[in-house]
């Protein structure tokens, strides 16, 4: 069995923070997977579901983010399961928007989420980093974290959670590097700056390819003397000085 914890604020005027991308991510899973219906239970939201043969529970704490832990530590224990039996998903300040990362183990980085799940259920849990940038001062960190997704802001996360859905069997057979392969794969195709750059190259050389093939390759010199300016004076008239 696996435990996917997604984290974020329970509430509605939380929902669209980007503090709360790991609970989107939760929904979306779910979603995809048509799991049960979301039950309360562990201080938590819980949905059931399968795949790939593997029972799955997915988990949307809702103690809010700095007790997280409460939370998971509760259904962790109940279904004897261990740490590394847990994939925590949640939001990372520090990767680039739309970046995803996974890795076991290590340090909180300054997430009051996770340093509560280390605190309650230790430290060998699996974490899916969801990338949602840096404002680009510590002044501005709280608003940024705790504010709503911009409008554009979706043009990356609606892929990135329906990549992360389509391909969570990775997760439940234990294929991390295969999953951030598989994202990687979904998500840098036509979003990548190369390709954008690629195609914009390849439509100026075809525009240019289509003009040199309309232009003359050659001007031939005309006659003004010898018998051949003659013909041609007689077929198209004396040009007039």
């Amino acid at each position: 069995m696996l435990i996917i914890a997604g984290l974020g604020n329970p509430g509605g005027k939380y929902a669209s923070h980007r503090h709360n991308i790991g609970f989107m991510a939760a929904d979306e899973i779910v979603r995809r997977h048509s799991f049960g219906p979301w039950r309360q239970k562990f201080n938590a939201e819980l949905s059931e579901g399968t795949i790939d043969g593997e029972k799955v529970l997915v988990v949307k704490p809702q103690t809010h983010m700095n007790n997280s832990g409460e939370a998971v530590s509760k259904a962790m224990r109940f279904y004897k399961l261990e740490p590394a039996d847990i994939v925590v998903i949640y939001d990372e300040l520090d990767l680039v928007a739309g970046k995803m990362r996974m890795k076991t183990g290590g340090g909180a980085g300054g997430h009051n989420g996770i340093r509560s799940i280390d605190a309650h259920c230790g430290n060998g849990f699996r974490r899916m980093r969801l990338g949602i940038g840096h404002p680009g001062h510590k002044d501005r960190v709280t608003n940024h974290v705790l504010g709503d997704f911009a409008k554009a802001d979706y043009e990356w996360v609606d892929p990135l959670l329906q990549a992360i859905a389509d391909n969570v069997d990775c997760l439940v057979k234990n294929d991390d590097p295969g999953f951030m392969n598989k994202l990687a794969i979904a998500l840098n195709g036509d979003r990548s700056d190369n390709h954008t750059e690629k195609k914009k190259k390849a439509a100026k050389n075809k525009q240019q390819s289509h003009i040199r093939q309309a232009r003359p390759t050659s001007v031939k010199k005309v006659p003004k003397a010898g018998p051949m300016a003659d013909m041609l004076k007689k077929l198209f008239g004396k040009d007039e000085d």
